[in-house]
């Protein structure tokens, strides 16, 4: 495994895919050897890409000075998230079209420290505090440079081992990255929100890239596979029960808290029980406007109950969305059962009973979209029913739950409030990947 590299390598990101893409090269673009500017429009025939009148099996837009941007337009953002949206948004760099089966997908290929300033920017506010912007810069290149070297070795090994388990009884599925073969990353959510040059970056995003350029967290495997999420809800779960049955140094339980010795089980039923019910100080247990808008943007501002929340579905409801996402007739629910929770509380595997039909499922993100028509704000929660018929069925089902997200690795509303505490990038790093080393890759 490389871990020197002579300059900043470079990064391809999947941004769109469709079947016709429009577009406009804001400057000067060359294109085998002819130089192209201005509004542009390509579409699909025959297995080809069609752009002015001729066909191609592929096309590469390349910038003529460092400058120079495309914008493309119809980006869905958020995808398959509550504020899913579309938007035209701009790049600098390279812009490759490639075909993917029976659509066109447009591809950035740039420096991976311009992809950060982008990230960053993108992920959380410009006004955030410089030592929170660092930490993001961090684990956002360590992350990326991951996911570039490792891309071979996952898609090799994607096809000889299994993502999911699915029989009559149980199905329990993880989603990875390892679908993405025509370029390093995705633009969405899915990897890491970018979204080009569309927002401004400010000085003080490219002084935290700058101040860290460079600079990744290594372990005995390697470059770390840097993970985050919004809000851990007080405790910081383990990689295995998110993602493969595998144990990962760095990415281990932590209590988010000054004193990060973890103090309960949560493992436990009735542990994770009390915990969720209740109210414990974390770091990121904050409802400060000002912290929360460095990490959350305007769309992400409209959730406030992310620490502990509460969701009501009526039985008709829940049934209804069972079967719109899973394709399954329960018949009445009768029960949600734990039969596994991580280190954090979050429900790995869920025992679903119906009159007519019992499945297990998991894991955490699975769990999350078959109970929501988007996505459960996390898979930590506990479920109550608090209205029954004379029968002694359920009507209706609260689940309380804590936290937002998958909850590994870093929590980004703790780390903002641990940056306006006064901690170091490096300190917030120490607190989030315990063990992890801070090196420097390249000048």
């Amino acid at each position: 495994m490389q871990l020197k590299y002579n300059e900043a390598p470079q990064v391809s990101v999947g941004i769109m895919s469709a079947k016709e893409i429009d577009f406009v090269l804001n400057a000067a673009y060359k294109v085998n050897d002819n130089e192209a500017q201005g509004q542009q429009k390509v579409s699909l025939s025959n297995n080809h890409i069609v752009w002015n009148g001729e066909e191609y099996t592929q096309l590469s837009f390349q910038p003529c000075h460092a400058e120079a941007n495309f914008s493309l337009h119809n980006v869905t953002i958020g995808v398959n998230f509550h504020w899913e949206q579309q938007q035209t948004q701009t790049f600098k760099g390279t812009l490759r079209l490639v075909i993917d089966g029976d659509k066109i997908v447009a591809i950035n290929q740039l420096s991976v420290e311009d992809y950060l300033e982008s990230v960053i920017s993108s992920e959380m506010s410009a006004t955030s505090s410089p030592e929170l912007l660092k930490a993001h810069a961090v684990i956002s290149r360590s992350w990326l440079l991951a996911q570039i070297q490792n891309r071979d070795k996952k898609t090799a090994a994607s096809a000889t081992s299994s993502a999911f388990v699915m029989n009559e009884n149980e199905i329990v599925k993880w989603y990875d990255r390892e679908d993405h073969t025509l370029f390093d990353v995705c633009a969405d959510d899915h990897c890491q929100r970018y979204q080009g040059i569309t927002k401004a970056t400010s000085k003080h995003v490219a002084e935290a890239v700058q101040a860290t350029r460079g600079l990744v967290l290594l372990s005995d495997e390697g470059i770390c596979d840097a993970r985050f999420s919004k809000c851990c809800g007080g405790m910081v779960e383990e990689y295995r029960y998110c993602w493969e049955d595998e144990d990962k140094p760095y990415l281990k339980v932590v209590r988010d808290h000054a004193n990060a010795a973890v103090d309960v089980d949560l493992t436990n039923e009735s542990n994770s029980d009390a915990w969720i019910r209740s109210n414990p100080d974390a770091f990121c247990n904050t409802h400060d406007a000002r912290i929360l808008s460095q990490v959350l943007n305007d769309f992400d501002q409209t959730t406030t109950d992310f620490y502990r929340w509460r969701v009501e579905y009526t039985q008709e409801e829940v049934g209804q969305l069972l079967k719109k996402k899973l394709g399954i007739d329960f018949g009445l629910i009768t029960a949600f059962e734990p039969l596994e929770r991580g280190k954090s509380g979050r429900i790995s595997r869920l025992k679903i009973v119906g009159t007519k039909r019992t499945l297990v499922l998991g894991k955490e993100l699975e769990i999350r979209r078959a109970l929501s028509e988007s996505h459960l704000y996390s898979s930590a929660f506990v479920v109550d029913v608090t209205e029954r018929d004379a029968q002694g069925q359920p009507l209706r089902f609260v689940f309380i739950g804590a936290g937002w997200g998958h909850g590994v690795g870093l929590c980004q509303i703790g780390a903002a409030v641990m940056g306006e505490k006064g901690y170091p990038f490096h300190e917030i790093l120490a607190h989030y990947y315990p063990g992890a080393e801070q090196k420097r890759l390249y000048p």
